[in-house]
């Protein structure tokens, strides 16, 4: 089992950078996995961790826990309340607007309607030669994403509707663009990373900023797509 990396950690937090693929916790509708970072990081550390808030076991990136049981009450409730700011980078397909607000209610299982909130900015486009249905050419675009709003799966739905589904989301995603990253760049990731967290700590009463970098795949695939940007 290999260690988890860990980018920040005081007496009371502490945060990962997590791996694509990498449950949080267990759960009943990934009964293949074997691994979680809560038992991870709890084997690491030698103590108990408490998930500060979730990321899908798709997404990378900054993941926070905290070391006791008050400071976890002290940060769901920041979580809850938005008090943490929590910017994300994603590929999707098409070229976006410069900047956009999704403003689009989401069902949770048991059907009850929920507001949720998604800012964006666009940061780079891309066009490569390869055919997308009727055209010669096929179009991405990288995205700073900032969900004001903590619903499950809330980048990816909304990103997908409004037509610019992130590369590699399964089921939300295009199924003709996995395919071709699968094919083409043996891609079978979902381009979407936890890129940062900023807020001011509950306990020391102090701004906390966290970055993760992104993966080597997620770089790989920014790379073949022209993307120049500095991450």
């Amino acid at each position: 089992m290999t260690d988890l990396e860990i980018i920040y950690r005081d007496p009371h937090l502490v945060a990962i950078n997590k791996a694509h693929g990498l449950l949080v916790h267990r759960s009943a509708l990934a009964r293949d996995a074997s691994e979680f970072a809560m038992q991870i990081l709890r084997n690491q550390l030698g103590q108990h961790v408490y998930p500060a808030h979730r990321l899908d076991r798709k997404t990378s990136g900054v993941l926070l826990f905290s070391l006791d049981k008050s400071s976890d009450t002290l940060m769901q409730k920041m979580f809850a309340t938005g008090e943490i700011e929590k910017s994300y980078l994603a590929i999707v397909r098409g070229f976006t607007d410069d900047e956009g607000v999704i403003d689009y209610p989401l069902k949770k299982e048991n059907g009850k309607m929920q507001e949720a909130l998604t800012r964006y900015e666009t940061l780079e486009r891309s066009e490569i030669i390869i055919p997308n249905q009727k055209h010669e050419t096929s179009r991405y675009s990288l995205l700073k994403v900032k969900p004001e709003t903590g619903r499950m799966h809330q980048i990816r739905r909304h990103l997908a509707h409004v037509l610019h589904p992130i590369i590699g989301d399964r089921p939300h995603g295009c199924n003709k663009q996995n395919r071709m990253f699968k094919e083409n760049y043996g891609m079978t990731t979902m381009l979407l990373h936890a890129r940062q967290v900023r807020f001011r700590h509950p306990v020391l009463g102090i701004e906390i900023n966290i970055e993760a970098r992104q993966s080597d795949e997620f770089f790989r695939i920014a790379k073949v797509l022209g993307f120049g940007i500095d991450f």
